[in-house]
């Protein structure tokens, strides 16, 4: 159900985003819910996981004493070198 909100903002501000919406084919009103629903889904505890996500889960298993985060360092700087 939708229902009617009524905004100030500044007018430049929402210039821009009419050019934006129109640019991406949207509506303001539809700019504007998607932002806030993806504000609100943030804190959200339950994300949901893709099945292809979960079929690729576990599939490398890598031993305890491994730093990926030194190893991908390492793998950077050879790469532009």
């Amino acid at each position: 159900m939708d229902t009617k909100l009524t905004l100030s903002l500044d007018k430049i501000i929402i210039e821009q985003a009419k050019t934006y919406a129109k640019t991406n084919k949207v509506s303001l009103s539809k700019l504007i819910e998607s932002y806030l629903a993806s504000l609100t889904n943030k804190y959200k505890s339950d994300v949901e996981i893709t099945p292809l996500v979960k079929s690729l889960s576990g599939v490398i298993s890598l031993e305890n004493d491994v730093d990926t985060k030194s190893d991908y360092t390492d793998f950077l700087i050879e790469k532009y070198k």
